[in-house]
């Protein structure tokens, strides 16, 4: 047997390298998170990486549930699907318990899809905490927002881009970030953001100025027109009133002054459009 096995070493090492497998193939992630929420939890699925967990909310917040990637990170050629209905009368902050990390690729992109969807008279908050694109990382996401008349969101999506307290640049890479609302079935924005030459767009005083992160906050509900110029003022003059009851500032900087800036703008607008506490929820601040 030893004689066979060895011939057998023999004969692999002569083979030639194209019909040996030298390395794995890489190991991707395909998450997956679904709710359905109402007075109670109607639906709930995970699929690894993707947890949702429902901390215990400070007095006076909404329920809240956190978004949790056990996996610490998202690596090229991983996927990320979050689907999340509000029924109506439901109050729910959805966060994360930390800044989301995209790992440099060696090839295929990172891809995000999430689908957020509030019945009339359910109160939804999206409020994630950043994403970190790592030089050479290449992210795909796509936000689709479904809202029946009455409902009422705030969300907020951030983009930092390089490891800013490490002095990193994303000067390669690639963005496709794009979103959609719809309001009873018909489309009242669209935006998208492509980048494809990261350090060209930076270094352009007609695109990203030199700027290291960059925020996009959404509130809608029926009098979103009345908080215009306190969000304008929050977000240095940004905020724009693209459809009727949906307000839309945009936050551009330095990653910690875009995070501080947009901390603000959340911590008013909550407080002045849903009655909430002015603050922010507990896991921004631990």
């Amino acid at each position: 047997m030893w004689l066979d096995d060895a011939v057998s070493r023999a004969k692999l090492r002569a083979m030639p390298r194209d019909d040996v497998s030298l390395s794995p193939p890489h190991q991707r992630a395909r998450g997956r998170a679904e709710l359905v929420l109402g007075p109670a939890i109607r639906h709930l699925y995970h699929a690894a990486p993707l947890r949702w967990l429902f901390p215990e909310a400070d007095p006076g917040d909404p329920r809240l549930g956190a978004l949790v990637n056990v996996a610490g990170g998202l690596a090229g050629g991983d996927s990320l699907e979050v689907s999340l209905w509000l029924e109506a009368g439901a109050r729910f902050t959805a966060t994360t318990p930390a800044a989301e990390k995209i790992y440099r690729s060696i090839g295929p992109g990172t891809r995000i899809r999430s689908e957020i969807g509030v019945a009339s008279g359910a109160t939804l908050e999206w409020l994630p905490q950043e994403s970190i694109l790592f030089d050479g990382a290449r992210l795909d996401r796509r936000i689709d927002v479904a809202l029946e008349a009455g409902a009422r969101l705030l969300a907020v999506e951030t983009l930092v881009l390089g490891r800013a307290a490490r002095g990193e640049v994303f000067a390669r890479g690639s963005v496709l970030d794009r979103w959609r609302v719809r309001r009873d079935g018909r489309l009242i924005w669209a935006d998208a953001l492509r980048l494809d030459d990261p350090a060209a767009a930076r270094s352009d005083r007609f695109a990203l100025g030199g700027a290291g992160a960059l925020a996009t906050i959404l509130l809608a509900a029926p009098d979103a027109a009345t908080h215009r110029e306190r969000l304008r003022e929050l977000a240095a003059g940004g905020a724009s009133l693209v459809a009727p009851g949906l307000l839309v500032a945009r936050l551009v900087g330095e990653a910690g002054a875009v995070r501080n800036a947009a901390g603000a703008a959340l911590t008013a607008i909550r407080a002045a459009a849903f009655g909430h506490p002015a603050r922010l929820p507990r896991l921004w601040r631990t």
